[in-house]
Order: structure tokens, then sequence, then C-alpha cells
């Protein structure tokens, strides 16, 4: 009986080679984890494999190339800067991990490899041109998040942060898919280019109401994820009761992920016919969110839930550059890139210093415990005036940039209502951002009334390696940002 060849196609894989990295990464940490019980091996391994995701991640940015897997997956400039924004964000808290989870005795394989698969689902996110893929993408993060946010199964806080943000976040899970059944119903297709060009023609009724309902579906969805005002609840109860380590890594990977989604499903698939509708959402969206947590940050007394309500402000900020890019000004697109990779080690910079006074002095949550801290440890207090300035969006650190330049694309796109309001939103932010640098510089132990006696800090190895590259980057690229500016430049995409 002949037999016949079968001749498989040859499939260029490329576009997730980065992301074949990191999921390799995480299977040989399992491997490691039950091989060895030294389990500061792992951290190593996590930290080797990240750094071998940059290169094809680096390839990928001066190779633009066309949707692969059934125009599923791309591989361009953009998802190339995401992928390096998670990586870098993955890279920092693994440093940060080694430490805070070894003084607490939490050190375990499942840690890291959860970071890792994060950490993968959030680059399906950032490559995806099929609204299946974004929701593959979003499901693998967003369950490996719920379990890191209670991963410390000995303290009661952290279990209620996981099973709040499950709880919440697989009802947005639920919107997310709904609106895709409608927008697929309305299109007969899930690719965000066919979604696009069906819009654009005579095929689909352009107002049709499944379509718009749809659309704000997948809104609301998103607007979980980035944490943009209603839709913010969960943020600073996790952020609080999560592990620190994990709460920096979630703070801006699970942001990133949620832009790079929403950039690209409304540039791609409504960019032309809905965006007058999405427009107006959106910057209502940006007003009440950049407000509303800067206002409820001035309250708090909790650094960690301080830094929470900021980060909802900041989505509202990065909420700007979408508007802008709605109006054709692809500047937004590289403003909210330049603005993300800032924020990433700017959050996690302060992130980490949080760490610090949690795990070595047992506090650091109040802002009375930051009292004296340049006299205790000068150079931390520095990094954290660093980073707080930087947030804050004072020159000359990389956090101005950012808003610079997506507050500029609002100014071009002829919304300058939001760049003006997102500047008196950044005085407000001064107020308890410098909170901190007072309570650091101004004040000594001594003056304050039932200040926790406070011991001396000793950093290790790791933790100092993360506070000074996160440092670093804040000062040197606020002083010169052109070689930034320009890698941003290669992440917009037509």
């Amino acid at each position: 009986m002949p037999t016949e060849l079968i001749n498989f196609p040859v499939l260029n894989y490329v576009p997730l080679a980065p992301i074949l990295v990191v999921m390799a990464t995480a299977i040989i940490v399992m491997i490691v984890d039950m091989l060895t019980p030294d389990k500061s091996l792992l951290g190593y391994v996590s930290l080797c494999g990240l750094i071998g995701a940059l290169m094809p991640s680096f390839v990928l940015l001066y190779r633009a190339d066309a949707p692969k897997f059934q125009n599923m997956l791309v591989s361009d400039g953009y998802a190339a800067i995401f992928y390096l924004i998670f990586i870098f964000a993955a890279f920092l808290s693994v440093l940060i991990a080694q430490s805070y989870l070894s003084d607490r005795n939490m050190e375990q394989g499942e840690y890291y490899v959860l970071l890792l698969l994060a950490t993968s689902g959030m680059m399906l996110m950032a490559g995806a041109t099929d609204l299946i893929i974004v929701f593959l993408g979003l499901e693998i993060m967003s369950i490996a998040l719920y379990i890191l946010a209670g991963f410390n199964r000995h303290q009661i806080s952290s279990g209620e942060a996981g099973l709040k943000y499950f709880l919440l976040g697989a009802f947005a899970s639920a919107f997310f898919l709904y609106g895709v059944a409608l927008v697929y119903g309305a299109t007969g297709s899930t690719n965000l280019h066919e979604i696009g060009a069906r819009f654009g023609t005579t095929q689909v009724n352009q107002h049709d109401p499944i379509a718009l309902i749809g659309l704000a579906l997948l809104l609301i969805g998103f607007s979980f994820k980035i944490a943009a005002v209603p839709f913010q609840w969960w943020t600073p109860d996790v952020y609080q009761g999560a592990p620190t380590s994990a709460t920096a890594f979630m703070s801006v990977g699970a942001k990133a992920a949620g832009f790079a989604a929403l950039v690209r499903l409304l540039m791609t698939s409504f960019g032309d016919v809905f965006a007058p509708d999405w427009q107006l959402v959106v910057a209502f969206l940006a007003v009440i969110t950049m407000t509303g947590g800067n206002i409820a940050a001035l309250a708090q007394k909790d650094v960690k839930r301080m830094l929470a309500y900021s980060s909802i402000a900041h989505a509202g900020y990065l909420l700007v550059g979408v508007v802008a890019v709605a109006s054709g000004k692809m500047d937004g697109v590289s403003g909210i890139l330049l603005y993300l990779m800032s924020y990433t080690f700017m959050n996690i910079g302060a992130f980490t210093v949080v760490a610090i006074l949690e795990h070595k002095e047992k506090v650091g949550a109040s802002f009375n415990d930051y009292t004296g801290l340049s006299t205790r440890q000068p150079l931390l207090a520095l990094a954290m005036l660093f980073f707080m300035f930087g947030l804050t969006g004072i020159p000359p650190f990389i956090g101005f940039w950012g808003k610079w330049y997506v507050f500029w694309a609002a100014v071009e796109a002829n919304w300058s209502i939001l760049a003006y309001i997102g500047m008196f939103n950044s005085a407000i932010s001064a107020f308890y951002y410098l909170s901190i640098v007072i309570q650091m510089y101004m004040r000594t132990p001594d003056n304050q009334i039932g200040a926790t006696p406070l011991l001396p800090i000793k950093l290790s190895p790791s933790i100092t390696l993360a506070l000074v590259i996160t440092a670093a980057v804040t000062l040197i690229f606020g002083l010169w940002p052109t070689p930034l500016i320009n890698l941003m430049a290669l992440g917009i995409f037509g």
C-alpha cells in the first residue's frame, strides 16, 4: 500500500520567540524545583530566562512582519516594546522576590513559575491580532496574578486580596467575553483587521447597536484590567494585601498589558468609523480616573494604598494618550509607550523601598515609618526621592517626559482641556508623593509621637541591584531621554 508524504506548513515562530523563551523558562523552573532543595537557585534560573527573552524582543523591533498563525499574532515594533516592558518588570520583580520571599520563608518554586506565566500572558496580549488570542493571554495573565495576590498563605489579608481579585476579575472577564461574542455576531469575525475592514465597508451597518454594545463591554473589561474609574475598587485592597514583590509586578504588568491590547483593538478594529463614539467615552474615563485616583490618594496614610490609588491616576494620564490616538495623532502611541516604560521602573522602584522597610523592620506601611530615612539609609532615601519626584512628573526625572509626550499629543489632537486637567492632577499628586520626601528628609524619629522604634536596614545584593537599576534609569533617561524616545518611536504602528 503506497504511503503518501504529508507536507506540514513551515511555521514562522519568530513572533512567538520571546513568549516561547519565557514559557520554556517557567517549565525549566518547575523541573529544577523538583531536583534541588535550594530554592534560591530558582530565582537565578528565572533571571537567566528573562535575559534570554530580551534578544528576540530587540530583534522584533527592527523586523516588522505580517501577522502569522492565521493572522492571530503579529511581530511588530509595538508588540516588541511591550515585550521589553514586561520582561523588565518581571526581571526586577524576581530580584525583589529573592530577598522578600526568603526573609518571610515563602520562597517556593511556584512563585517564579506563576510570575513567568503571567508575563507570557501579557506578551500574548501585546502581540495578539485576534480577540480569541487576546482573551487567552488575558486569562493566562489573570489566573497567575490571582494566585500571586494570595500567595502568602499565613496572612489573612493576602488570602482576602487573592479572593477579591479572582471574583472581580472573573466578573470583568465575563464582560469582555460577552463583548467578543457581540462583535463576532456583528461582523462574523474575531480578527482585529477583518473587523476593521468590515466596519469600513457596507458589509456591516456602521451604527449597528450590537457592535456598539460589544465595544462598550470590551471597554468595561479593559477598564477593570487598567484600574480605570469606576472599575478600580479592587485595586487598593489587592495591592495592600498581596506580597509586595507581587504587587510591584502586577501594578505595572497588568496595566501595560491592558493598554497594549486596548490601543491595538481600538485603532485596528474601531479606529475609523467608531472613533468619535469611543473617543468621548475614553476622554470622560480619563478625567474621572486621574481625578478620582489622586483625590483618594490624598487621604491615605498607608503607603501601599497610596501607591495603589496613584496607579489609578496614572491610568487616567495614559487614557489621555488613547484619546489623542483616536484623533489620528500616532505620537500618542509613542507617548503611551514612553509613559509605560518609565512608569515600570519608577513604580517598581517605589515598591522595592516599601518591600525593604516591610520585611526588614516589620514596618513600612505608614508614612511615619519613613521618618528620618535619610539619616538611617541615605542612599535608600535618595532612591525613593527619585521615584517620588519621577512619579509626580518633576524634571529631570524620566516621569516628566512620559507625561510631557502624552499631554503634548493631546494638545496636538485639539484636546488641550485634557492636558490642562492632567497637569492640574499632577500638581495634586505632588502633595502625597512629596509627603514621603518630607518624612524622609525633614522629620526625625525623635519628634514623632508614638513612632515605632526603627532598626538599621541591611540590603541584600538582589534588592540592591533592583534599586540601582530603577534609580539609575529614572535619573539617567530623565537627563538624556533621546535614546528612549527614539526607541519608543519604533513602536508606532500604522
